[in-house]
């Protein structure tokens, strides 16, 4: 295994140990507030995490990997998802862990869910660095399309 692939494997097993973080605090810590008032924005973003992870992964096909270096003979998709949002997997992770906190009404789900998208933030600019070097058009392409969230075009 290469350095950059035992680097890319870090950040995977971090990522991992914060989603499992928030997947047992936000229930364990809840009800800090009435749970009515966060059901539907949190299921609104369990919608958005779904419509972004599952274009995300179909999208992608065989580029498809969990580390955030590209796959040796991959290409940039550019297509699909990935024409409104750079990296809609990770923000259907964003979505998913503030949807989940909302749902357990829990203020400490809440603040993983702030750590997991400062992480997926640095991970994303991390994997661009990446991206840039072995795809020539990445760099115009980031300037087109927003990282996380479609916002509407002007």
């Amino acid at each position: 295994m290469t350095k950059t692939q035992r680097a890319g494997t870090t950040w995977v097993v971090v990522q991992m140990l914060l989603l499992a973080a928030l997947g047992v605090v936000a229930p364990w810590h809840r009800d800090d507030w009435p749970a009515l008032a966060s059901t539907v924005p949190g299921a609104l973003l369990f919608a958005y995490a779904a419509w972004t992870g599952l274009a995300g992964v179909r999208d992608l096909g065989r580029n498809l990997t969990p580390r955030p270096v590209p796959r040796d003979g991959g290409t940039l998709v550019t297509t699909g998802i990935y024409s409104r949002l750079r990296h809609p997997l990770y923000a259907s992770l964003m979505a998913i862990g503030f949807g989940w906190a909302l749902l357990w009404s829990s203020t400490a789900g809440l603040g993983l869910a702030v750590v997991l998208c400062a992480f997926l933030h640095a991970k994303a600019r991390h994997e661009e660095t990446h991206l840039c070097r072995h795809f020539p058009g990445y760099a115009a392409y980031m300037r087109r399309v927003p990282r996380f969230f479609p916002w509407p075009r002007r």
